[in-house]
């Protein structure tokens, strides 16, 4: 078992590895929680979630309104990218707190986390609102202005996530069988979304320098599915880790499951990544 103690104090109780048949029901797991939840990691759950509100609120939209779903001008966007950065952020904001960095520092990235994740869906937003695309679209200058400013945000929360990714290979992070094997391979799955979602930016940039507008549109078709299915290891997989950590399942079987459970992630990221090369 590991060594509760090397847990960093401040950590609510219920994500410490104290029993494995730990059988509360999961909402009052939950509301724990959320009532040992600092400040500022109460304010990240509540954005994420209302940004993942955000993002099931326009697939309503999107059933009443109508229209395309694919393309730069959708109700896709404002659905994906609002429940994708919704859900990360509550993940992040969960499983950074089994890694051993100070609270401060903690803190303030995830602060920081958290309105440049409100910037990217409220930007993504306005725009599938005004019915013309957010990323790469230059045509006037406040098109520019959202574009760049997505741009810039996703620049930022590449450095955040490469911080907490660091921080999880530097030193042992904490928690129940499996957690370590969980955040590490999330994490480390994690800088696979954030390079295809920075070579789509690039290649997009490029050729709406260029004069290749349109191109540019549809150049980031091919790295979606990379960068969607790598997005969200870090959720995924350290879940499983805290749901087996709940059960009567033996320390070897749970380590067992957790690798079989990364060497499949791993696997459908490779099959993204070889259909990527092939239809880039």
């Amino acid at each position: 078992m590991e060594n509760v103690q090397n847990h960093r104090p401040g950590i609510p109780q219920d994500q410490l590895p104290e029993h494995p048949r730990d059988r509360r029901p999961l909402s009052g797991a939950v509301r724990d929680l959320w009532r040992a939840a600092r400040p500022s990691e109460r304010l990240c759950y509540a954005t994420g979630t209302v940004l993942t509100l955000s993002g099931l609120a326009h697939l309503l939209v999107f059933a009443v309104d109508g229209g395309p779903w694919d393309g730069p001008v959708s109700w896709r966007k404002p659905v994906t990218f609002g429940v994708s950065f919704g859900l990360t952020l509550i993940a992040l904001t969960w499983v950074t707190s089994y890694l051993r960095i100070g609270a401060r520092t903690r803190n303030v990235l995830l602060v920081v986390f958290a309105a440049d994740c409100v910037l990217e869906v409220g930007g993504i937003t306005l725009q599938a609102w005004r019915r013309v695309p957010s990323h790469l679209n230059m045509e006037s200058g406040f098109d520019t202005a959202v574009s760049m400013s997505l741009a810039v945000g996703g620049g930022i929360l590449v450095v955040l996530l490469s911080v907490f990714a660091v921080a999880s290979f530097r030193r042992r992070p904490s928690g129940p069988t499996g957690m370590r094997l969980a955040l590490r391979w999330g994490f480390a799955i994690l800088l696979v979304a954030l390079a295809s979602g920075a070579a789509m930016i690039a290649r997009g940039v490029i050729l709406t320098k260029t004069g290749h507008q349109e191109a540019a549109y549809h150049s980031t078709a091919p790295l979606k599915p990379l960068h969607g299915v790598s997005l969200h290891a870090v959720l995924v997989l350290p879940a499983l880790a805290w749901l087996m950590s709940r059960t009567a399942w033996s320390e070897r079987t749970r380590n067992g499951v957790m690798r079989g459970a990364v060497a499949c992630y791993a696997a459908a990221v490779a099959a993204a990544g070889i259909w990527a090369a092939i239809t880039y």
